[in-house]
């Protein structure tokens, strides 16, 4: 049996599976050393690049390992970015949340949304306990960002990836259910 593919909607945003279709929008935003370098990505050098980044989003999702939405502004249905879990261990009800944003669109809260949003299907749909994310000291947006949505430090990873022929520290946050008082799942 096909799994279908989840849609969330948020008041801004259609979160949706991206298709190879959408390769070229998101190339504007996986060729910018500023939005892949966090990532601990080279900037994508062609299209086909974006296709592999496609067929991995369709690979978690068919394993059941990960999921990944293309994030859309309601007005224009074009990818401006992703958000979505990986390293999902449904025994132990945790995941690890990871997302990038067009520079275009940075500052304006859409991240916020997108992340509120795919939290909140997490602990919903996934029964997640924990989502983790993780990320470089020296991305200090993206740690506002998960700060704002209630994430906590819990300590620095020394060394823990290699990434672009270095060893990089990261930072691992979580935020668990129990974190969320007064909502209901």
């Amino acid at each position: 049996m096909e799994k279908v593919y989840p849609v969330i909607e948020t008041k801004r945003l259609i979160l949706r599976e991206v298709t190879l279709e959408d390769a070229g929008d998101m190339f504007k935003y996986l060729s910018d050393t500023d939005v892949v370098k966090p990532m601990g990505l080279d900037p994508f050098e062609t299209v086909n690049d974006v296709w592999d980044e496609i067929k991995w989003y369709e690979s978690i999702f068919e394993k059941g390992s990960g999921i990944r939405w293309g994030i859309t502004l309601k007005d224009s249905g074009k990818v401006i970015g992703s958000c979505g879990f990986l390293n999902m261990v449904t025994k132990h009800h945790r995941a690890e949340i990871g997302y990038e944003l067009s520079k275009d669109h940075w500052g304006k809260g859409i991240a916020s949304e997108a992340l509120e949003a795919v939290v909140m299907y997490g602990y919903r749909h996934f029964h997640l306990e924990r989502i983790e994310a993780l990320i470089e000291p020296d991305n200090h947006p993206s740690q506002k960002l998960v700060e704002k949505q209630g994430f906590r430090r819990e300590g620095l990873l020394r060394h823990y990836e290699f990434t672009r022929g270095k060893f990089d520290d990261l930072y691992m946050y979580s935020l668990l259910k129990e974190d969320l008082n007064g909502i209901s799942f």
